[in-house]
């Protein structure tokens, strides 16, 4: 690149080629550059003194020449419409683009010298160049520029030149680049290369896209005045945007050399919120039960900007393995989501020794959400947790203690789809998976259909609202079909799970109305009919011989269809008490009472056609009789069978709701404030008609209540039986009360309580939910950390959210108030069926976490079992945040999850192979 000379910033002459003589246009060009490169203004200069260039306007823009290696698109120069000859080469332009420089103080152009000088805040672009500095020369004969910084009146050096092509920023101290060669010196410069920065003394560019280093300092630190590490590079070539390749390389931690060398590195280098494909370096350690290991090695799969896969595994020197998949997807405004495969063998011991054993654990989950603009129409979803039932608790690589306590593993995956119109029609396709992994019993559904059609009113009128018993009738239709699966863990995946299957459909149609009755009671009525299809029923009979009940399979359809009616009335009772009077000001200022009591009749007919009977023999006191035993050949269906006796029971409820009104704390408001003294108290019961014994059900009570600001969350309920027992403690036909007891007998009740504490200066939002939480209940467990945090090493990558912006440098050192959060959770459990009054459990469980200051936080979660005087799963933690890195402990001191482990490692996932972590595994629970 040439920069324009003098003479030329105010006239441009372009010369087209002619159809002449060559020669002559040659001799023309040159006699016109040689005179306006040699040639000066008319005044005359003094003799023995310098010759001052003539004072003109300082110009904006001045225009020069361009490398051709710059594509930059000119403004097109309209032609001149002599035919050009097609023999000649077409002339090469001065000027290629245009040239922008300012600066504050001053801009000097000295033409003797061929210098053009900026200063104070001077930039200057030219293309996809910028440079901005507090000094900038440009020298036109040797087509270099040079910038640097001032010295402002403290004698600090400011206004350091920041260096621009295109794209690639550079900070040094000053630099010297030839516009023509591209090339450029470069002293003392600081350079963002991807996620880190490089700290160069000299740095000599080649071009575009080449730079050598030598002597540098890579880095992922913020403060580069002063890193807390670097990684010293000996000699280095970059590429920018793209690859760091050094020769030696020595890490260092607050400028003191580490053990840490390596005799060659490469550094991947992209730009923000890009992903690129790669190695992930295994962890080595060793475990006492199977020797050394390496544990977490793979290779990292960017496939798109929606997909990725990573694809790790673990090996162990008796011969263990396992293997294992994440991958995360998403597609903006559609969908998103995350699989993950793991599978492990697990050898203990060695063979030949009575402690050997071998064992394969696996575990699938998959994790589907799809964006609700997306198909407003139909939704498809999936929640998939299933597995070995071991396999949490024999897993090598994770302490997953939320999913470890919980003994539930649960699917589900979903697709449903809406028909607009009238009536609305709605259906949808579920699998289901349910597993208890302590007796390893396992229940699905393959799949499960329902469809309904939306409620139709035949008797509405097309106009005005439904008014009336009438008006008001209205039916709908629901299906529900199912195929059910019932196994074990052993016959998982395996042809024989589907040999109990069970399968069958059900077809409901409700009808119902509801009305008003003297204005204030609500009055419902409906019945229901239904029809169950099966295709397998059963046959009974007694074989005398061998004296055994026979029941044969039936294969084929078969169905059955019932009815029944129910009707309710009820309404809504409000009482006010005012404890208020003319000219006081207390603070409790009235109570609201709401109750909503309720009756309900319910009638099922009696369908004994639907029942066989089988004779048995059955030995009496007398001798042998023959009698009559009544069965159906629907007691297998999916769902129940059709009722054998006649049913007519009235229900009884009450709802109660109480609000308290009181005064304000705050002065500056004259309403009283609401508080919440009940959320609900219910009461119900049951009267049977038809019975001849025991006709009245036990009375149900529950209630809540949530208190101090909806921090204190309680919850009770109890079961009240009013009838006694007898001496084998079984329910007789005679009332507590009349057997010499009070009028209930309470037979059970719980209560739950659960408060959460934090002061003002805790920064955790209510609702907000960290990694772990969320790994917590994709594996089944708590939404809260009361059972501890889950802890997956397999991957130590950091939320950059997470991170707290300090502005306060003293911060980092300590707090005037520490933040700090504490969770309880209290249940009590009493259990009184059969005169064995006891508390069957009764334990109280906390959580806390205490930020000593923005960088340093400890926590812990523990619990007290007052019926076993012991203390529930126990885990701490600290954590502490060193700036670009980050160091974690955390400790199961006793139980038989008993383990620790030990994390230092950096931020960046660039350099987050470079970590220190030791831990000591809990022994496995196969």
């Amino acid at each position: 690149m040439a920069f324009q000379k003098s003479s030329h910033t105010f006239t441009k002459i372009h010369l087209k080629a002619l159809r002449t003589n060559q020669f002559k246009i040659l001799f023309a060009l040159s006699f016109t550059v040689f005179i306006n490169t040699f040639s000066f203004a008319q005044d005359i200069p003094k003799k023995g003194e310098p010759i001052e260039p003539k004072p003109e306007k300082t110009l904006d823009t001045v225009t020069k020449s361009l490398d051709s290696l710059v594509k930059i698109v000119i403004p097109e120069t309209p032609k001149d419409t002599t035919v050009v000859d097609s023999i000649t080469p077409k002339k090469k332009e001065f000027l290629e683009n245009i040239v922008i420089y300012k600066a504050t103080d001053y801009t000097s152009l000295n033409q003797r010298k061929q210098k053009l000088y900026l200063f104070n805040e001077a930039e200057i672009t030219y293309g996809d160049l910028n440079i901005k500095a507090g000094d900038i020369t440009i020298d036109y004969q040797k087509n270099e520029v040079y910038a640097r910084g001032i010295v402002d009146s403290t004698g600090a050096y400011t206004q350091s030149p920041v260096f621009d092509q295109g794209g690639n920023v550079v900070k040094p101290d000053s630099i010297l680049f030839n516009t023509k060669t591209q090339k450029a010196l470069i002293y003392n410069s600081i350079t963002e290369q991807g996620e880190g920065t490089v700290i160069a003394k000299i740095t000599k560019k080649e071009n575009d896209s080449v730079y050598f280093i030598k002597d540098s300092k890579y880095t992922t630190a913020e403060n580069l005045d002063d890193p807390e590490y670097y990684i010293l590079l000996k000699k280095a070539k970059i590429v920018p945007k793209k690859k760091i390749v050094t020769g030696a390389a020595q890490m260092y931690i607050y400028d003191v050399p580490t053990p840490i060398w390596m005799p060659f590195s490469f550094f991947p280098q992209r730009p923000a919120n890009t992903s690129a494909s790669g190695v992930l370096i295994p962890t080595f350690g060793q475990q006492n039960e199977r020797g050394y290991f390496l544990q977490n090695g793979g290779y990292y799969f960017a496939i798109s900007p929606h997909i990725d896969l990573a694809l790790m595994g673990d090996y162990y020197t008796n011969g263990s393995y396992g293997i294992r998949g994440e991958s995360t997807y998403a597609l903006k405004y559609k969908f998103r989501g995350n699989f993950g495969f793991r599978y492990e063998n697990l050898i203990t011991s060695e063979r030949g020794f009575p402690d050997y054993s071998k064992t394969t654990v696996y575990n699938i989950r998959w994790s589907h959400s799809q964006d609700a603009k997306a198909s407003p129409n139909s939704r498809f979803s999936a929640s998939v947790n299933l597995g070995s039932s071991t396999f949490y608790r024999a897993s090598l690589n994770q302490a997953t203690t939320g999913a470890f306590l919980n003994n539930t593993l649960a699917s589900s995956v979903s697709y449903s789809k809406t028909f607009q119109g009238e009536p609305q029609v709605d259906f949808s396709l579920t699998a289901t998976h349910s597993q208890n992994t302590q007796t390893q019993q396992i229940n699905m559904t393959l799949p499960t259909f329902q469809g309904n059609m939306g409620r139709v009113f035949p008797f509405a009128p097309k106009t005005g609202t439904k008014k009336g018993l009438i008006q008001n009738i209205s039916f709908q239709y629901n299906v529900r079909g199912e195929n059910r699966i019932q196994t074990t863990d052993s016959l998982f995946f395996k042809k024989e799970m589907f040999d109990d299957a069970k399968s069958g459909f059900q077809h409901t149609i409700p009808l119902s109305t509801n009305f008003k009755l003297f204005k204030h009671f609500s009055v419902s009525a409906s019945s229901n009919f239904n029809e169950v299809w099966t295709f397998d029923t059963v046959e009974k009979r007694y074989d005398f011989e061998t004296q055994e009940t026979i029941t044969d399979t039936i294969k084929g359809f078969d169905s059955f269809r019932t009815y029944n009616f129910s009707t309710s009335i009820g309404t809504t009772i409000y009482g006010m008490f005012n404890f208020e009077k003319k000219g006081e000001n207390k603070k409790i200022k009235a109570i609201r009472h709401v109750m909503r009591p309720a009756i309900s009749y319910n009638i099922n007919p009696a369908f004994d056609r639907y029942y066989d009977s089988y004779e048995t023999e059955v030995v009496t006191a007398d001798g042998i009789t023959i009698d009559d035993i009544e069965y159906t050949r629907f007691e297998q269906s999916l769902f129940g069978s059709p009722n054998k006796t006649f049913s007519s029971s009235m229900g009884i409820s009450l709802s109660n709701n109480f609000e308290a009104k009181v005064r304000d704390k705050d002065s500056t408001k004259t309403d009283p404030k609401k508080v919440m003294l009940l959320n609900n108290l219910n009461l119900s019961t049951a009267y049977n008609f038809a019975g001849d014994s025991l006709q009245w059900s036990p009375v149900r009570l529950n209630g809540g209540t949530q208190l101090f600001d909806r921090k204190l969350s309680v919850n009770f309920s109890a079961t009240l039986d009013p009838y006694a027992l007898d001496n084998n403690n079984r329910r007789i036909n005679t009332f507590n009360i009349n057997n010499g007891g009070s009028l209930f007998r309470l037979t059970s009740a719980n209560m739950n309580m659960s408060y959460t504490l934090s002061n003002e200066g805790s920064n955790k939002k209510d609702g907000q939910r960290d990694a772990s939480t969320e790994e917590n209940i994709r594996n089944g467990g708590r939404a809260d950390d009361l059972f501890g945090r889950s802890e997956d090493f397999t991957s130590k990558r950091f939320d950059p959210d997470a991170e707290k912006d300090n502005e306060d440098e003293n911060k980092d050192f300590y707090n005037f108030k520490l933040p700090w959060s504490l969770r309880l959770a209290y249940a009590v459990n009493y259990s009184n069926q059969r005169r064995n009054s006891e508390i069957s459990s009764h334990s109280l469980m906390f959580s806390g976490d205490i930020e000593l200051s923005p960088k340093w936080s400890v926590g812990g979660s523990s619990g007290y079992d007052f019926k076993n005087n012991a203390f529930t799963f126990t885990q701490l933690r600290f954590e502490r945040d060193l700036l670009s890195w980050r160091m974690n402990f955390s400790w199961v001191p006793f139980s038989s999850r008993s383990s620790w482990n030990f994390f230092i490692g950096i931020k960046s996932n660039l350099l987050k192979d470079l970590k220190y972590e030791q831990r000591r595994q809990p022994d496995q629970t196969l």
